[in-house]
């Protein structure tokens, strides 16, 4: 693999190139993004240079889509005519089943593996981008057959996600949604619920408030930009996850008062201590 372009170099696209030049790739970086986002990753050195889709694609052995969810879609029409056929086209976006259900119907000369780094902060744009963003983090794949991790431009992808120190897991695009629905999508509307509720129910808490508060409601700092797409893509098994939680919640608040709080406390510590020591 020799060059790469990054169609939206933003926190992930820019800590994807930061992470490939960590690794020891010596080959072209291309940027595709807007105009603000090239021109911040151009002056941190994310990237060697800024090219068009229809300029940076078909020089590239690898194309990588980190763009939110509804670009990466629109992208992916636009890409047949301009990617070369040995090259592997792969995506970052935070669900699976359109974008892949997508490329298939789109990409027929070259190779797509949909994949989702399970790394990002709350934070966007290049000005975040770090090189150990995937270090020691889960990056999912979502091959429409076991053959399709066996290419030589999978096996080469394969090669830099192992050197970028993430570890792969292998899921279908339905299996991802429904787990990352449950990983990542409720914990983000439980903390903008948790701080919305609170703004508008207790404000004056934030005079008394801990780290306990900083901690949960960090995701609440996320833009919504970025979760419109995400939710829209995924609703129905971030509703069947939010059902879970939510009859949770109401299980908690019928036994304040009983002993099966404490079975619950037990129940909690222990998955988040297996949680953590994975």
């Amino acid at each position: 693999m020799n060059s790469v372009a990054i169609v939206g170099v933003g926190l992930i696209g820019g800590s994807f190139a930061l992470a490939l030049r960590s690794a020891g790739f010596s080959g072209k970086i291309v940027g595709v993004s807007s105009h603000p986002a090239i021109r911040e990753a151009l002056e941190l050195n994310i990237i060697d240079s800024a090219e068009p889709l229809d300029k940076a694609v078909p020089q590239a052995d690898l194309v990588y889509l980190a763009q939110p969810i509804g670009r990466i879609l629109d992208t992916l029409h636009h890409l047949e005519p301009l990617v070369r056929p040995d090259a592997l086209v792969t995506d970052a976006g935070s669900t699976k089943q359109a974008i892949v259900s997508t490329a298939r119907a789109t990409l027929r000369s070259c190779q797509f593996l949909g994949g989702h780094p399970l790394a990002g902060k709350e934070i966007r744009g290049a000005a975040a981008a770090d090189a150990d963003l995937f270090r020691g983090r889960p990056y999912v794949l979502t091959p429409a057959h076991p053959d399709d991790l066996r290419t030589p431009a999978a096996a080469a992808f394969l090669e830099v996600i192992r050197n970028i120190g993430a570890h792969r897991v292998v899921l279908g695009a339905e299996e991802h949604d429904r787990l990352v629905a449950f990983s990542s999508h409720v914990p983000q509307l439980a903390s903008t619920a948790l701080a919305a509720a609170i703004a508008e129910h207790s404000p004056e808490s934030s005079r008394v408030a801990g780290p306990g508060l900083l901690d949960t409601t960090r995701l609440a700092l996320s833009s919504y930009d970025l979760w419109r797409d995400i939710v829209a893509t995924n609703t129905v098994e971030i509703e069947d996850a939010l059902t879970a939680y939510i009859q949770k919640l109401e299980y908690l608040r019928e036994n304040l008062r009983t002993r099966q709080l404490q079975e619950e406390f037990a129940t909690a510590a222990k998955y988040a201590r297996t949680l953590r020591g994975s």
